[in-house]
């Protein structure tokens, strides 16, 4: 029970820690990419904004990175970025291998703890006979209690651990998204002139 204990505390401490950290409009905050355009409009845009775009929010670490190669080629800014978003994806997906591992073992630790405990109850039996059947059930029941609990560890974890995995995968699609949408703004292909460039959804 010990090992299932701790895997619930640390689930349990992965899945606020990720909830707070996996915020849409902590990752993404809105607009972002309108008012890099807007401040690039009027010639705003110089290295200390920049320093504060990156230091905003994931996102900002992505297009901060290409706004400091708008100067080169379209195809060095995107490779750029591209960096960047890798290494962003990396602290986005943090912690979620574990809660995957722990949605994964502690079933097993369960059943692990349930097959000693029987295992003990049969070396009694060998020992001293049946003797009182309530005693014996009570010990059968005792061990049965840690599947129960690496079962109840293991579904909620599981549960949270695709519900990260699927919001990690769309604020992915979504920075994808400003980060091409900055590009083309930065090299005047999609933006008409005058135009802002709406956030994405």
């Amino acid at each position: 029970m010990l090992p299932i204990i701790a895997c619930s505390v640390f689930a349990l401490a992965i899945i606020v820690e990720r909830f707070w950290t996996l915020r849409p409009q902590r990752v993404m905050p809105k607009h972002l990419v309108a008012q890099i355009w807007h401040w690039q409009k009027k010639n705003q845009l110089d290295e200390k904004r920049i320093l504060g775009i990156r230091d905003s929010s994931p996102l900002g670490r992505v297009l901060a990175t290409g706004l400091l190669n708008r100067h080169y080629d379209r195809e060095i800014m995107k490779e750029s970025i591209e960096e960047a978003g890798r290494h962003v994806v990396h602290d986005l997906e943090r912690f979620i291998n574990t809660l995957g591992t722990i949605a994964a073992i502690t079933p097993l630790l369960g059943l692990l703890g349930t097959v000693v405990g029987m295992i003990k109850v049969f070396s009694v039996i060998t020992s001293v006979g049946v003797g009182d059947p309530g005693e014996l059930a009570g010990g059968i029941s005792t061990a049965l209690l840690t599947t129960a609990a690496g079962i109840t560890v293991a579904i909620p974890s599981l549960a949270f651990y695709r519900f990260f995995r699927r919001r990690i995968e769309a604020l992915v699609i979504s920075m994808e998204r400003e980060a091409i949408k900055l590009v083309e703004v930065m090299h005047n292909r999609k933006t008409r002139s005058g135009e802002v460039p709406s956030q994405a959804a």
